[in-house]
């Protein structure tokens, strides 16, 4: 065990168990443990290294910002916030931007919203119109509302009683939507893909039809970006391959590819209920986190590389799904869009992660049995059929 594994394991709380292993170092889509053992990083800190390790126009961004400013709160401007909110305004045609410092908080943030929703719509009225409808198997997060609208006992189990006004809906089932949708009801929330409970999209029909649901009973549709955003679908955004436009939706993850940041764009509207004093945060906005994030943004539109997950993505997971058809006995589909990728196992995949890893290729496990792929949105076309290589290696021994 690494000096680092018994630092960890003495010190800090034992609600992730005892890491396996030490990461020293990382350069694109290779990481190094403190061994020196070199690794291809399909996890990508779980969706995060947008640009993988190391990019060198995010190092730049970042190391320059550090040496100039590297807070002031939200009492004070900063150049970089406005101008990372004005690339995702511009690109949604208009609105306005909340920045944090996770998914979870910004999520905690929609569901601020609805409730000030429900209140216009309520006359003024509070604990009217408050109920948010939420997807089976969803994962929003582990803050107190955020662990309401996640409806997994491993998540909820030993923290009851909940944030009261979730409903539950079938995924993909409008009409299960349409029963769940009440007069009380403020917002739907729900993942264009979830990813945590096994890479499961949302398809464009019924996203569509959600759409026009919502707007029919005035209820906000609210999506959580959080995995599936920033082009790891092969758009920016993945509400976007339906067609549609969301009342407000959050985002982290890949947006500060590497860098700790959460942020929810909301149409005008909706900004229009937030005063000063109504939600705040001490981080959120912090000139660090958005230089990474206007790195990864920049670097997006000047390596082209939304374009390249959506071209490349496509003869990868042939390969993959060549492999379900080779190992049928191991293995039972393809799941996922683009670079959110995986596999579903049979059984429990979680050993098969350690052989995957101890092969070299570090992936992440999510429910229903899914092994997840997640490349930096710059793996190469070479990086990711080394990936299946690996993965055939390990699945044939």
């Amino acid at each position: 065990m690494s000096q680092s594994i018994e630092l960890w394991k003495n010190n800090l709380l034992g609600n992730y168990g005892v890491p396996p292993v030490a990461f020293s170092r990382g350069k694109g889509a290779r990481v190094w443990d403190e061994e020196g053992k070199e690794y291809l990083d399909f996890a990508s800190g779980i969706a995060v290294l947008s640009l993988g390790h190391a990019h060198p126009h995010w190092l730049k961004r970042v190391c320059t910002q550090a040496e100039k400013l590297s807070h002031c709160s939200n009492l004070f401007a900063n150049e970089n916030a406005p101008r990372v909110a004005e690339r995702i305004n511009r690109h949604m045609g208009g609105g306005k931007m909340f920045f944090c410092n996770s998914g979870a908080e910004a999520n905690e943030c929609l569901l601020k919203i609805s409730r000030l929703w429900g209140r216009s719509r309520a006359n003024g009225e509070e604990g009217k119109i408050f109920k948010v409808v939420v997807c089976e198997n969803a994962f929003h997060g582990r803050l107190f509302g955020t662990m309401a609208a996640t409806p997994q006992e491993k998540i909820q189990n030993g923290f009851r009683p909940l944030l009261p006004g979730i409903t539950v809906a079938k995924l993909n089932d409008i009409e299960s939507f349409r029963t769940a949708i009440d007069d009380e009801t403020a917002a739907v929330l729900l993942e264009p893909v979830q990813g945590e409970s096994g890479l499961t999209p949302t398809t464009p029909e019924f996203l569509r039809a959600l759409r026009e649901l919502c707007d029919k009973r005035k209820v906000l549709l609210m999506c959580d970006e959080i995995q599936c955003g920033i082009g790891r679908t092969g758009k920016l955004f993945g509400f976007e391959h339906a067609g549609i436009v969301p009342d407000c939706f959050s985002m982290a993850k890949g947006l500060g590819g590497g860098f700790p940041i959460g942020a929810v764009w909301m149409r005008d509207e909706l900004a229009a209920l937030f005063h000063a004093g109504s939600h705040g945060t001490t981080f959120g906005g912090n000139p660090m986190a958005c230089a990474a994030a206007l790195a990864v943004l920049e670097t997006l539109d000047e390596e082209n590389l939304i374009s390249h997950v959506a071209e490349a993505s496509g003869a990868w997971r042939e390969r993959l799904a060549q492999l379900v058809k080779d190992f049928p006995e191991i293995l039972v589909e393809v799941r996922g869009i683009g670079f959110m990728s995986g596999l579903k196992f049979r059984e429990a995949p979680a050993p098969w992660i350690a052989k995957f890893r101890e092969a070299g290729l570090l992936t992440v496990g999510a429910g229903n049995n899914v092994v997840r792929l997640l490349p930096p949105l710059n793996a190469s076309v070479e990086e990711l059929n080394e990936s299946v290589e690996i993965l055939r290696k390990a699945l044939s021994a």
